[in-house]
């Protein structure tokens, strides 16, 4: 766990976050999350509701070797032992998982600590407690998480303002929609299928790239 957190806003810019079921069939996830890097995918989130431990912690190394071979951003969804037995770089946990504080206790202050947020509440005792970053969402209608709370615009935009971390909006975003979140503060896009979903994740990951520097210079 080595990631220079003063590169942490540069690094957020384009967060995939991984989904199997977008897998082509004889496809590995490593090779999806490597092709999404190669398209301009700066950081990358491995998510797994379903895996046994063992299986878990193998795909977890196996992402890692990837994100590592490219110096890309390696974070575990939820599980905090998983992001420690494979040695990621950190971990991201939403608000019913563990908490932000007890996660660093576990990793260690090196270690990258991601809280998704709906509100400025939780935002601010997200960075009462250490967190390194938010994600905010759901911000559009997404099949991926078709019953996730919505948020607003305003609501982004304040989290922005008052919790003053690197932030990423998530939730239904694609190059289709991107614009609507100029002027919001955000430092990057986290996406799941607008990357893993498409049949070229290497050219929609790059759509995707030039699409989020646009907005950000807005």
């Amino acid at each position: 766990m080595k990631f220079d957190k003063a590169c942490l806003r540069e690094a957020l810019e384009l967060y995939a976050v991984t989904d199997r079921a977008w897998l082509k069939p004889g496809e590995t996830l490593s090779h999806a999350v490597e092709q999404a890097i190669l398209g301009g995918v700066t950081f990358v989130q491995l998510r797994e509701k379903e895996l046994e431990y063992d299986a878990f912690l193998q795909l977890a190394l196996e992402v890692k070797a990837v994100c590592q071979k490219y110096g890309v951003p390696f974070v575990i969804n939820d599980d905090v032992q998983i992001a420690l037995e494979s040695g990621a770089d950190g971990v991201h946990v939403g608000q019913s998982d563990m908490a932000a504080a007890k996660a660093r206790e576990v990793l260690g202050e090196e270690a990258l600590i991601g809280v998704s947020v709906h509100t400025v509440e939780e935002a601010l005792e997200a960075v009462r407690q250490g967190a390194d970053y938010l994600g905010v969402g759901t911000m559009f209608p997404t099949t991926t998480k078709p019953d996730a709370e919505g948020v607003s615009f305003d609501t982004l935009r304040n989290i922005c303002r008052q919790s003053n971390l690197p932030t990423v909006a998530i939730g239904g975003i694609g190059a289709h929609n991107i614009d609507k979140l100029s002027n919001s503060g955000i430092c990057g896009i986290a996406v799941v299928s607008a990357v893993f979903a498409a049949p070229d994740v290497r050219e929609a990951a790059a759509k995707l790239s030039k699409r989020v520097k646009e907005v950000k210079t807005i």
